[in-house]
Order: structure tokens, then sequence, then C-alpha cells
């Protein structure tokens, strides 16, 4: 395969990127993958966030292929830890016992399913992947994508990729900046939809917090706190407007009511982790913070396995919002690391305990969970990208429980997929505090992913067409695999019907014949009669 000119070039190896690759690769077309880190996955990997997912997620609600990953990751334990017999014999196998989601899981196992996935691809020729690489410039005229240029982050050297097709898997929509496609950024102007949390004018710079996870264990008896870190007196004295007090500190809104709401913090709990469910539309989870993210239960395994419990710190204490990470990445990226650090040595010297001391010195944050030097994860959760301007805009009309009732929702002729999610705003640079509205199951339209005018750049991601608002429910784990799957499948289908993306969108025949193939790869593409929440 010659790298400089593949059929489809997918720039950006997070979960829609690497959906957008199988796709097309099952397709047999010939797939330059490339990725910012030197791990594929994204949000599941490199930034180290188990999946946010729909109640619904263990009988239907995704499609085919991110059911093969999801039961690739279970089997991954079942084959290679040491499970309890009562855990091996779980079919819907949770192995952290995180309430966030019904598989918690430590990030080198996604990608090792995830690198699975992609090798018979890479052997048969047809994929190639470049890890470090990220976009620097874009060549495009009369309406089509001619090249990207990509830098090495090894060595600094250059190349430049022409393809038929190119997707957009950036994290940010990078491709959108590059390109000059047009596109929005932060909050729209309630004028403009008429979304009822809309602010009154254009807010660009108003877009959702950003959060530097990384993984801890709790090793009682020793001492692994690390240096205080250099913001750390500015983090330990902050206190947001709308936060009841420090954001060091164990106090936070509740997301959906905004209401002062104490979180407790105890490593290593005693309870069973088999006795622990997991349902956001019940409860969201948040209130025990060990319990909340956990990727690894220690009472899972046999006895003496783990010493510790494993736990992911993607909290409300390291939400930051004080700057736009699009437009300001460098410095809002160093101040988000310095207040994930600044928690992490808060916790180890001074949080209060429920024996009323304070500090857990036997926090030990974890390496070689992350595969950093520090421990922090390799790229920071970005929850709000850039987005096409799209032939169709998903607004909060379109699937807020308060507008269209509990089973109501737009239901599209070019639906390529499904989702579920509360519209969950984190707060942002804007100075917003949470939005979290009830929504109801929603359809991804074909016409989301096609831009107004240019011809052969397809997202594959949080870049789709949505709003500041919408965007918080249709930016989690599966919708962006679902995307990036209908983005790469797309892309190969035209290249082998001889059509372009306009044109599958807007005409009913060449829409229907694309809809089969996404029904023989398993994409579910409406719901069943299902209630929001």
């Amino acid at each position: 395969m010659n790298v400089q000119q593949p059929d489809i070039l997918v720039v950006g190896g997070g979960l829609g990127g690497v959906a957008a690759a199988l796709a097309a690769c099952r397709a047999g077309r010939n797939v330059v993958l490339t990725e910012e880190t030197d791990w594929i996955g994204g949000q599941l990997t490199s930034q180290a966030v188990p999946p946010d997912e729909h109640p619904w997620v263990e009988q239907f609600g995704t499609t085919a292929s991110y059911r093969s990953l999801r039961e690739g990751i279970r089997q991954y334990y079942r084959q290679w830890y040491p499970l309890r017999s009562e855990a091996l014999a779980l079919t819907e196998l949770n192995p952290g016992a995180g309430r966030v989601s019904k598989l918690c899981h430590e990030p080198r196992v996604a990608l090792a399913v995830l690198e699975s996935m992609l090798a018979p691809h890479r052997a048969a020729g047809r994929l190639v992947v470049l890890t470090e690489h990220r976009p620097v410039a874009v060549e495009s005229d009369n309406d089509v994508i001619r090249a990207v240029t990509l830098a090495s982050l090894r060595d600094g050297s250059r190349r430049t990729l022409s393809a038929r097709y190119v997707v957009d898997a950036t994290e940010t929509g990078e491709l959108l900046a590059l390109a000059d496609v047009e596109h929005a950024n932060g909050a729209e102007a309630q004028g403009e939809f008429d979304e009822p949390h809309a602010p009154a004018e254009a807010q660009p710079l108003n877009q959702q917090g950003i959060t530097v996870c990384f993984a801890l264990s709790h090793h009682a008896g020793q001492d692994h706190t690390v240096d205080r870190p250099e913001d750390y007196a500015f983090w330990r004295s902050y206190r947001p407007d709308f936060w009841p007090g420090p954001l060091l500190g164990f106090e936070a809104p509740d997301p959906r009511t905004l209401e002062p709401v104490p979180r407790t913090f105890v490593p290593n709990p005693a309870l069973d982790p088999l006795d622990v469910t997991a349902d956001q539309s019940a409860d969201a989870g948040d209130k025990e913070l060990w319990g909340f993210r956990r990727i690894l239960a220690r009472t899972m395994h046999r006895p003496g396995s783990f010493d510790s419990d494993i736990t992911l710190v993607n909290w409300p204490l390291n939400d930051y919002w004080l700057k736009p990470y699009i437009g300001e990445e460098e410095q809002a990226l160093r101040e988000a690391r310095q207040l994930s650090l600044s928690l992490l040595y808060w916790l180890q010297t001074e949080a209060p305990r429920q024996d009323g001391g304070t500090g857990f010195p036997g926090l030990r944050i974890r390496p070689d969970v992350t595969g950093t030097a520090d421990g922090l994860a390799k790229a920071p959760y970005i929850r709000e990208s850039r987005r096409i301007k799209a032939v169709t805009t998903v607004t909060e009309h379109d699937v807020a429980i308060d507008l269209v009732g509990p089973r109501g929702g737009t239901r599209y002729r070019d639906s390529v997929g499904v989702g579920g999610y509360r519209i969950d705003l984190h707060p942002s640079t804007g100075g917003d505090n949470y939005i979290d509205i009830g929504s109801v199951p929603f359809e991804i339209p074909l016409g989301a992913l096609v831009p107004r005018r240019v011809r052969n750049l397809l997202p594959a991601g949080k870049n789709i067409g949505t709003t500041h608002i919408t965007n918080g429910c249709y930016r989690l784990h599966p919708v962006e695999w679902n995307v990036g799957e209908a983005a790469g499948a797309l892309a190969a289908h035209c290249l082998a019907e001889d059509v372009e993306p306009h044109q599958v969108q807007a005409d009913d025949k060449h829409f229907d014949e694309f809809a089969r193939v996404l029904d023989r790869a398993g994409v579910q593409r409406h719901w069943p009669d299902v209630r929001g929440y």
C-alpha cells in the first residue's frame, strides 16, 4: 500500500477514528489512520475515561462492532485476570465495579482490544497507523480537500497525504479550522435555534471544561505523597462563584439540581463489588468518589491477587474551566494538569477523613495505568469540539424531555445510528454551572455528518452538527463510535457507488442503498419503545 495515497485518510485515532477505519477496511478500502498520542482509543484509553453509556446498553442501542469491543474487554479480563469464580461466571461482568458504567475497566485493556480489532487489517496491508502525528496544514480547492500535511511529534518530520475522502476524527475538529470548513465553536446564540438553555448572544469561547484524569490506588501505612505542585496555593484557595465552597473539597453541586451535596471518599471499601449496580437513569453514582469510576476492584479477584482497588479520578474537583481549551491549548492544558496534581496533593495531605484526621498519604498515582511518566493521562478529556455547520443541526428541540416528552424526539429518515444520554454539560469557560437536562433516546441523522459545502470531508466524533447544548448528549463513547463507523462506511460506500455524501443524504434511493450497508453491519438505526430520563 502506498502510504501517500490511501483511499481514505482518517485523522485522529480516538473511538470515532478507530471505528471509521474499521468500517472502511471492512469494505475493502485502503486506510491511513493517524493519532496524536502513542495510544489509539481517545477518551477510552489516552484520556483514561471509562465509558459513559445509556442504561439499555447490554440489550440494544449500540452498533454490533461496539458490542464486540465491549465483549472483547470482558473476555480479556476472563482470560488473563485472576477473577473469582462468581465474577468469572457473570455475562455482564463489570471489571472495576464502578458506578458510572456497566463496564468500568483499565485503559490498557481497551487499548489491547482495539489493537486486536485493527490487527487483521494491518496484516492485510489495508491499514497503516501513524501514531504521534498531528495535522498541521490542509490543501483544498473547489470544495474538496486535496491533501493533509502531518507532523511527527517524535522527530518533527512532515509528510503530506492525499485521499479521496478525509475523515476528521480529531478531538477538537482540527481539520475544520485548518481547511476553513464552516463550523461553530462554543455556545450558539439563543436566536439561532431558539434553544431554551442557549445564551442570549453567541459565546464562541464558552466551552465545556476539560479534565486531566489520573488513576489512584491506596496502600495503608505507606507514604506516596508527591511534591507540592507549583500552582497548589492557587488551587487550594480557589472558590468558584457557583460552588458551595473551595473546588478542592468534598462538597460540590449535584449536576441535576445544582444543590450542594457532600461527596464521600473511602479508599478500598468493604462492599462486595458484585453487589454494585450501575444505572445512571436511577443514580448518577457520583456521590461516593472512590467507587464512582473504579476500574479495578481487588475483591473481584482471588484473595491476595491485588492489595488495592484502582480508581480513575474524573471528578467535579478536577474539572478545569478557567480558559477555553480550543484556542488556548497550551496554557489551558498546563493549568488543568496543575489542578489535577493539586487535587492529588490535597487528597494526600489535607483531605478530611471519616476518622477525623486529614490526608491519605497512602494514595499512589499510577503511571503504569496511564502509560505516562507522571501518572496523568496522556491527553486531556475534551468534552466539546469545533462542530461542522451541517446539512442537519441537532438542537435541544430534538432531544430534551421537557420539550418533546419522555417518548418523543425527532425521528430522521436518514438515521445512521442511535444513542442515549442526558444532556450533560459540565461547568464551562463562560462561567456556567452544570446544565444537566433530561433527554430522550435519540437518532443520529446522516445530515449531521454532511458539511454544507465541502464534498469529501466527514466528521467522526464530537465535531458533528450538534449545538453546544446537544453536544452534551451526543459526545459520549458509544455515540462517538457510531458516528465514526457511519463516517467510515459512508466514505467507502461513496467510493464504491461513485456518489457523494450530499447525494446519499438527500436522495431516498441513494440513502436506502447506504442504509442496507449499515443494517448488514449491525448498526441499529432506530430505537424500540423506551423512555428518556
